[in-house]
């Protein structure tokens, strides 16, 4: 019981949610890059083996920082006032020193898999660490936008592990991909959430400039989501058309549902297809992928 106990202690101060999360858009961009480059899959298995545990290693770092700096705020929060580290259940100074344990092995097994992927795990805790949680979060309705970056590294993370460079259309296509969707995906978390937020005087769009604000910016990202689709062009119009119909599909769901002013509605269905929406885009990128690169092998 104790063991179990333990697990699920670490498995909040880690956040193992938002680990399995990223590590979607890694594998889709990593399988996406040996098809692109015609790269051999089994040649690439340690690559891929490394790639996966540096990615959840630096990830897990991540969250770990993060709850440890926000220690002050997470207990006024209803949602985040049981984390372990905020109860004492486990030591602020234990979980920081494994959370730098964990950032440098997983730096060291993305570099096993190529050094310009430990540069980039290295950089999306840098950015989710200092500029979002230190600086911005507390400071400014951009901060959703500055955590982008960070949340969008994965993508670039896979890619790199096994690919020559990060420079192909497609993976910034990716890239940009996971920027944008984060805005709607957590505007929706914030309204859902809003009365946490005020309570801890954390500026999120809907608590700092309110709902309507919130709308319309959503509302642009997903304009902004659709266009993004045709950065898939030069490398497979399937998949431009799949990503576009899918944002389509959200952004008039957005429009329809924000227009009958009922906030907490709109913000389960912007946060519930946002999460089939990443599941679908990168599902359908995956499979892509390995279907070419089955056929290739035919």
């Amino acid at each position: 019981m104790q063991t179990q106990s333990n697990r699920q202690l670490w498995a909040q101060a880690v956040k193992t949610g938002i680990i399995k999360s990223n590590l979607i858009p890694m594998i889709a961009a990593l399988m996406l890059a040996l098809y692109t480059y015609e790269l051999n899959f089994i040649e690439h298995i340690p690559a891929i083996i490394f790639a996966i545990l540096g990615s959840a290693a630096v990830i897990a770092a991540a969250g770990a920082y993060n709850n440890v700096y926000d220690r002050d705020i997470d207990q006024i929060m209803p949602r985040t006032k049981t984390r372990p580290t905020v109860t004492g259940e486990l030591s602020a100074k234990v979980v920081l020193i494994v959370a730098t344990i964990l950032l440098i092995l997983g730096c060291v097994a993305l570099y096993l898999a190529s050094p310009l992927a430990a540069m980039l795990g290295f950089l999306g805790v840098f950015f989710y660490v200092v500029p979002y949680t230190m600086w911005t979060k507390r400071r400014t309705i951009w901060n959703t936008e500055v955590g982008s970056i960070s949340g969008a590294m994965p993508p670039l993370i896979g890619w790199a592990a096994v690919a020559p460079d990060i420079w192909h259309p497609a993976a910034w296509a990716l890239f940009l991909i996971m920027v944008i969707w984060q805005m709607p995906h957590f505007y929706a978390i914030a309204i859902r959430k809003k009365e946490d937020y005020a309570a801890a005087n954390i500026p999120m769009l809907p608590v700092a400039k309110g709902e309507r604000r919130t709308y319309i910016q959503s509302n642009i990202y997903l304009v902004l989501l659709c266009l993004s689709s045709f950065l898939f062009y030069p490398l497979s119009l399937g998949l431009t058309i799949v990503s576009l119909i899918l944002s389509v599909i959200w952004l008039c769901m957005s429009i329809t549902a924000s227009k009958k002013r009922e906030e907490k509605k709109w913000a389960n269905i912007m946060f519930g297809y946002s999460l089939f929406h990443m599941m679908a885009v990168f599902g359908t990128v995956f499979i892509y992928a390995s279907v070419g690169m089955i056929l290739n092998a035919l």
